[in-house]
């Protein structure tokens, strides 16, 4: 049973092409900045983040606060025609603008300025073409289901209005539709039943790119729904033929813990399964590849020119308030002021995301006040926080704010640190998922302040689309972060 996301951590909604021997994917990215992340991959089971898409501010605008909080980015899809590349996605903060459309002739390099699809209001829109170059997209909309216009890509104007194309099978939420094309029949795959545990992939195919659509008897065609299986919600899928004439599906899933309702942390990730097609048919095939468990960990000294495409920030562009140290071999970065002592909302946080079962975050800030926080959103985080030689646990859950314990007297040099410990005991009921415990290192040990149950920190508890990340923030005054270090610890998963 497969049980390993081929990209960990809350990349979700993935979109997958393929240029010869080379595969990339990319996913959404709500509220963070930059957008879209994008990866490569030469065996679609490793993949390397080679940059992301809308990475500067004329691309993308996102708001800011908690009331934002799963807005910005929605689902991308990545296409590949005639040596360009092009991403659509929605970036639900501007709705009335339609969709979003950029192109590149690297998907590593630098993408266009967005054009808009004007008059294509919803979300989730997808790219397709007949052999004569006739270009459509298709989309969700909430109140009509899955629609569809013929589009001019190099100006987003629509050439047709817009049409029902399919309304699904009858269950929630049609939606993610992709068109994919073979053996002369157009295939439209959907995600159905809401992305919580009723998430699901159906199919139908015509004939025609416009239909009309019938629908698989066999509908849906992949779900962990009502199922014991370690991966749920799975949905949200995409399609692609391998140079060998074989074909995979990319999906989205999560993994929740602890006891009833369960629990998922790291958001939604991004899985891997085969194709088989039978009477024109495509049957997923779970276990057509073996995924082993991503590597995760890294360090970062920052003495590289530019940040790694993994960071990111909620609503700010990382640029505009991190600043080299010095270049010299000792690395590091000044992080600008950021939130207030005692505010809530995060203004100006560098972070990654979280990727790993259980896994270790230490930061070195050997001046300034700052704080390592692992978060949802604004209304639900924890933080290690740093004020001259005192250093306290806090956490933020809704309206609650406290400080769960402090110590002073510690040197600047000790990296502030937080390290998640599995719980998931399935005899022990009203179980979370990890405990986090928030402490410091001294001589490369962990000494734990407070220890909070991780359910407060789930999807399931603060709502939304995304999952923890972990960041550094300087708290009143520039702060110096000289070293990032993230590291997955071992955990034992029942398959």
């Amino acid at each position: 049973m497969n049980v390993n996301p081929i990209v960990p951590g809350f990349y979700p909604d993935p979109s997958i092409c393929r240029v010869g021997s080379d595969y990339y994917l990319a996913t959404s990215s709500f509220e963070y900045f930059p957008g879209v992340p994008l990866f490569h991959s030469t065996d679609l089971i490793l993949w390397e983040q080679v940059g992301n898409v809308l990475d500067r501010a004329g691309q993308l605008k996102l708001p800011v606060g908690p009331a934002q909080a799963g807005s910005g980015i929605w689902a991308p899809t990545l296409r590949q025609r005639d040596g360009l590349f092009l991403m659509v996605t929605t970036n639900v903060t501007e709705p009335a603008k339609g969709h979003l459309l950029v192109r590149s002739t690297d998907p590593a390099g630098d993408w266009s300025d967005p054009i808009h699809t004007d008059g294509a209001v919803g979300f989730d829109p997808d790219l397709a073409w007949e052999e004569d170059g006739t270009c459509y997209l298709t989309w969700a909309s909430a109140s009509r289901g899955i629609l569809q216009a013929q589009l001019d890509p190099d100006s987003g104007r629509l050439l047709s209005e817009p049409r029902s194309l399919w309304s699904g099978t009858g269950l929630a939420s049609p939606e993610a539709p992709h068109l994919i094309a073979r053996n002369e029949w157009w295939y439209l795959l959907i995600a159905e039943g809401g992305t919580e545990r009723g998430h699901a992939v159906s199919v139908a195919r015509s004939r025609s790119i416009t239909g009309p659509f019938e629908g698989c008897p066999a509908n849906p065609i992949f779900s962990h729904r009502s199922t014991t299986h370690p991966v749920q919600n799975a949905g949200h899928a995409d399609m692609i033929e391998l140079p060998d004439g074989r074909w995979a599906m990319v999906y989205l899933g999560v993994r929740p813990r602890g006891s009833v309702p369960q629990f998922h942390v790291n958001g939604r990730e991004t899985f891997l399964a085969g194709i088989d097609w039978i009477s024109d048919w495509p049957v997923v095939v779970e276990d057509a590849f073996t995924v082993p468990a991503h590597p995760t960990s890294f360090v970062d000294n920052f003495t590289g020119p530019q940040l790694h495409p993994r960071w990111v920030s909620p609503g700010v562009d990382p640029a505009t308030f991190v600043r080299r140290v010095a270049p010299d071999a000792t690395g590091g970065v000044t992080l600008l002021a950021g939130r207030a002592s005692e505010a809530r909302e995060a203004e100006r946080l560098l972070a990654v995301r979280a990727r790993d079962a259980a896994w270790q975050a230490a930061a070195t800030v050997p001046a300034g006040d700052a704080a390592l926080v692992v978060r949802i959103d604004d209304a639900h985080w924890a933080a290690v926080e740093r004020h001259g030689d005192s250093l306290s646990a806090r956490m933020v859950v809704g309206p609650l704010d406290q400080r769960l314990g402090t110590v002073t007297g510690v040197d600047p040099d000790r990296p502030l640190a937080i390290r998640t410990v599995d719980t998931d005991d399935p005899e022990r009921l009203r179980n979370g998922p990890d405990r986090i415990h928030l402490g410091y290192l001294r001589d490369g040990n962990f000494h734990t302040l407070a220890d909070v149950d991780g359910r407060y920190l789930s999807t399931e508890v603060a709502g939304g689309f995304t999952g923890r990340v972990i960041g550094v923030e300087a708290l009143g005054g520039d702060a110096v972060l000289r070293r990032f270090e993230y590291a997955a610890i071992p955990t034992v998963v029942n398959a």
